[in-house]
């Protein structure tokens, strides 16, 4: 058998993962006791494909979907260039369908009827960042802070003096706080957040968003988190790194990372009246701006941020049942693997 550590590890010992049969043309070729390493499994069969041999179409037997995913991304540590080429040859067997499903996108001018009709609940103001969070938070800690030095100042003696004054001076150290370190103040809020019945659903909706959309235009994810002043969608492709740190983004992939980056706000916006998500992805969305060439001007950037939060939106309507498979997954904490099934399995 294949020397798989990672599979013994999960107790997969039991699938024959190195069994293969090449079916083509009435050709059989049973492939066991294969000695070699991850990398190269990987190389044998990117080597069996390349070669086109017997015009074989490769069938994996006793390996499923996830342990495929799992196995190259593993052993190849995650590189990004040997997932995408994993997912690939996953699509080519009818494993992955979906993946990079959307591949060409194409800006055009956008108005904000268009998003309106799509379905979004308040076009117009989709860019401005609610304050509900915040307002509530303040309010709390206000009138209770006001609420309990009233009672504190019914206490004997001096403890009726300090005992209110300290308490007063709460709201005043959470606005000082606040100002001169507003991530401990967001923070805070993020943390308060938790009690309003939309917060979890708002949240996997838009990560699971841009988990979705990425995965259909073929941008591989690392990995995502939906904890706390940690929500994120992990993507990897070191060529647009590269691209993004030396600011040569031409306008195709401009197009294609601002529709991910998009996706989130549109999800909150065909959900909900007010989006509360949208500055990490606005930020994210000027980074690559900022990092294109030649540089976009300030009136094309309003109109490229109309058509991605357009183009987004209606991927995710047009695949609703894979958006809500995949919020699923991420709610039970599914590994990024299991998320992909998760839309695979959507899409039979």
């Amino acid at each position: 058998m294949t020397k798989l550590p990672f599979y013994v590890e999960r107790q997969w010992w039991s699938v024959a993962v190195a069994a293969a049969v090449v079916v083509a043309g009435g050709h059989f070729c049973l492939l066991e006791n294969f000695e070699g390493n991850g990398i190269e499994f990987h190389h044998f069969l990117e080597g069996m494909v390349a070669e086109n041999r017997f015009g074989l179409t490769l069938i994996l037997v006793g390996m499923t979907f996830e342990n495929f995913v799992t196995y190259i991304a593993f052993e190849l540590q995650k590189d990004s260039d040997a997932v995408k080429e994993a997912l690939n040859q996953l699509s080519e067997v009818g494993w992955a369908k979906k993946w990079s499903s959307q591949p060409y996108v194409s800006r055009r001018t956008t108005s904000l009827r268009e998003l309106t009709t799509l379905g979004m609940k308040n076009a117009e103001n989709l860019a401005i960042p609610s304050v509900r969070n915040d307002a509530a938070f303040l309010f709390t800690v206000v009138g209770t802070t006001g609420f309990l030095g009233v009672l504190a100042g019914q206490l004997p003696g001096d403890w009726g003096f300090f005992v209110p004054y300290l308490l007063g001076s709460i709201s005043l150290v959470v606005l000082a706080v606040g100002s001169i370190s507003p991530g401990l103040l967001q923070a805070a809020i993020g943390g308060f957040s938790i009690f309003f019945p939309d917060y979890q659903d708002r949240i996997a909706r838009h990560e699971a968003a841009h988990f979705l959309v990425a995965y259909l235009l073929g941008l591989p994810i690392l990995g995502y988190s939906l904890d706390i002043g940690k929500e994120n969608v992990n993507l990897i492709d070191e060529r647009l790194e590269k691209l993004i740190y030396s600011g040569q983004l031409d306008a195709k992939e401009v197009d294609r990372l601002a529709v991910v980056a998009m996706a989130g706000l549109a999800a909150e916006g065909l959900k909900y009246d007010k989006v509360i998500g949208q500055s990490a992805d606005l930020f994210t969305l000027q980074r690559f701006i900022n990092r294109s060439k030649p540089q976009i001007k300030t009136q094309e950037q309003q109109n490229l941020t109309r058509w991605a939060v357009l183009f987004s939106g209606s991927l995710l309507k047009n695949n609703a049942a894979l958006h809500e498979a995949v919020m699923d997954a991420m709610s039970k904490k599914a590994t990024v693997v299991e998320c992909i099934e998760a839309i695979e399995k959507a899409a039979v």
